[in-house]
């Protein structure tokens, strides 16, 4: 019987092109996530399923297919907080990720977040877009300074660590972060207790840890009252590491200074109340939306499948 190989989202061309040369693959043409059907089907039909974000993978699909043919779930992305890799394992299905190949570009979009909410830049943009500009006068929109401040960073590994990198070579910021052990990332950090005091120490504190049970809420009601009112919260991470909920009331109560987002609790459902404030500046899940980006991670996978379908060591086993 061939191996058959199903990618459950269109990637990019040159990714297509080297998945239909090497491999007996059905490309999925839908962009939404997979429906239950579909995961099912992808389990009893295939021998290696490329899953991505919100293709949920957990203990309910398994109870249909307990021997499913699929043994690698090999998954397009470096978070992989929707595949449940206990129960994976234990109906005999490897999963692999693409670490590395999102580092800088989702750390490139902390950066941006950063300096959008910090200078108002969306708040500005839909000011000049309708037409309701009075013109330039030395109090018109007054922000945050970016240079020089503090950084928090909750969470210190690659992507974190980029983060940082660029705030203090390039902004000369101070660097505090919250993590389970010391870094040493060749330029001096300041490791601080627990979450809340740093969300109390800094003037930008950013989100850069998995999702998961783990992480869920991490970012909660008590972390938001510690923050200074002139700060700002950027995360890059998974949206439900932040109480959403929490969050807009903050804002709402202008409670901290603004909010950079470019992931959400229940994506992509993003609330009207959140849509609706001026001091929260919102992307649509743009951290690794680059063409180098997405063909790397692309082959990233499918060299996780290459390997899986020769015998081999997986690459980037989780």
């Amino acid at each position: 019987m061939a191996q058959r190989f199903l990618m459950a989202r269109p990637l990019t061309d040159e990714v297509v092109a080297r998945a239909r040369a090497e491999f007996d693959v059905e490309i999925r043409t839908e962009t939404s996530v997979l429906t239950q059907d579909e995961m099912i089907r992808a389990l009893q039909e295939f021998d290696v399923v490329m899953p991505t974000l919100g293709d949920v993978f957990g203990a309910e699909v398994f109870a249909v297919v307990p021997n499913p043919r699929c043994k690698l779930l090999a998954n397009f992305g470096v978070g992989f907080n929707h595949i449940d890799v206990a129960v994976a394992e234990a109906n005999g299905v490897a999963v692999t990720n693409t670490p590395g190949a999102v580092t800088d570009a989702t750390a490139d979009i902390a950066l941006t977040l950063i300096l959008m909410s910090a200078r108002r830049a969306a708040e500005g943009e839909r000011l000049v877009r309708t037409g309701d500009w009075p013109g330039w006068h030395p109090t018109q929109m007054l922000g945050e300074h970016v240079t020089g401040k503090k950084l928090g960073v909750i969470g210190m590994g690659r992507i974190g660590e980029a983060i940082a990198r660029r705030c203090h070579f390039g902004f000369g910021m101070e660097v505090f972060y919250a993590a389970r052990s010391d870094k040493t990332p060749g330029f001096d950090v300041t490791r601080v207790a627990d979450v809340k005091s740093l969300a109390a120490a800094v003037d930008f504190l950013v989100v850069a840890v998995p999702g998961g049970a783990e992480t869920r809420h991490l970012v909660d009601v008590d972390v938001l009252a510690a923050m200074q009112p002139n700060a700002h919260l950027i995360n890059i991470a998974r949206g439900e590491v932040i109480e959403q909920a929490a969050l807009i009331a903050a804002l709402e109560q202008r409670r901290i200074g603004g909010a950079g987002l470019d992931v959400y609790e229940f994506e992509p459902e993003v609330p009207q109340a959140l849509r609706d404030l001026d001091n929260v500046t919102l992307l649509p899940h743009l951290g690794t939306a680059t063409e180098e980006v997405r063909s790397n991670m692309g082959h990233m996978v499918l060299d996780n499948v290459a390997a899986f379908f020769a015998g081999q060591a997986l690459p980037n086993l989780v």
